[in-house]
């Protein structure tokens, strides 16, 4: 016996899918999805590490007034592309409407992909690829090891459009973005409500 999917699931249209369709998607189909290489990429479910990382940097990364923390919504990088970054600075500016589902990359100050086992090529090489062809200044990298998060900071080369490192940090996140950034990444404060 053969289950139905929906025909969301099934190859998109000749050429790829578009930015554009990612607002058009049915109500069936997963509420966070990607748009690669003109492919849909479906999010795997959150980890506890995941959710935890996202409230922090919610909590904790505190932006001048120009630049707002948003997270899980997507920037579109051209026809075929449309990543959704887990959190991003955005320029306060382009939240002009409570329609708006994504961003364009002149807007995005920071991307930060929080890695899990299904999206680790993705968040180590593709989309950092990406991102830097894009424009976008800044990138943070989150990886979980021995239980406890690090951070890889990376910032925009303009004259090659490709990320240099700028940091490994474990259980401090001090570097500058254009504004001082200090964040303890100890996740324990955040496992309550």
């Amino acid at each position: 016996m053969t289950a139905a999917f929906p025909e969301w699931f099934y190859p998109g249209p000749a050429g790829g899918w578009t930015a554009d369709m990612l607002d058009r998607l049915p109500p069936d189909a997963p509420r966070h999805v990607e748009l690669i290489d003109g492919s849909l990429i479906m999010m795997s479910p959150q980890t506890a590490f995941h959710m935890l990382m996202l409230r922090l940097f919610e909590r904790e990364l505190t932006p001048p007034d120009d630049l707002a923390v948003v997270r899980e919504m997507t920037v579109t990088l051209g026809l075929r592309q449309r990543p959704e970054p887990d959190i991003m600075l955005v320029a306060s500016s382009a939240l002009t409407s409570l329609r708006t589902t994504s961003f364009k990359p002149e807007d995005v100050h920071l991307v930060v992909e929080v890695v899990s086992p299904e999206s680790l090529e993705r968040d180590r090489t593709t989309k950092p690829i990406k991102y830097s062809d894009a424009g976008i200044r800044y990138l943070w990298r989150v990886e979980q090891e021995d239980d406890r998060p690090v951070v890889y900071t990376f910032e925009l080369e303009p004259s090659v459009k490709a990320y240099v490192p700028t940091g490994i940090h474990r259980r401090r996140l001090k570097t500058d973005i254009g504004f001082e950034v200090d964040i303890d990444l100890d996740l324990g404060k955040f496992a309550g409500p």
